[in-house]
């Protein structure tokens, strides 16, 4: 679920910054976040695969429901980080103007 759940987030943020002709937002950023997130999960899979064989493809409920949360909370993390980013870059200066009024 993990990996599914971040590939999800990479294709999206991909498609996103992809279709936008400014990169004001910084949305490479958390491509790169997301893609790095997936590959890191699917080197988990190879090797959780290795181990288990056919019953990783049998995982119980319970494991299933820890592993959404974990893949939604990477999701999370990856765009807090990157808010962050952007309020402190402050691309448009916005927060700079809101600040200084």
């Amino acid at each position: 679920m993990t990996l599914l759940i971040t590939v999800y987030a990479a294709v999206v943020a991909t498609v996103v910054w992809y279709r936008r002709k400014d990169d004001n937002m910084q949305l490479g950023i958390l491509c790169f976040m997301y893609w790095g997130a997936s590959l890191m999960w699917l080197v988990d899979a190879i090797f959780e695969y290795s181990e288990l064989h056919a019953e990783y493809f049998t995982p119980a409920l319970a494991d299933m429901v820890n592993d959404a949360f974990l893949g939604l909370s990477v999701v999370a993390l990856g765009l807090i980080i990157w808010l962050v980013r952007l309020l402190i870059t402050d691309p448009k200066g916005k927060v700079r103007a809101t600040l200084q009024k």
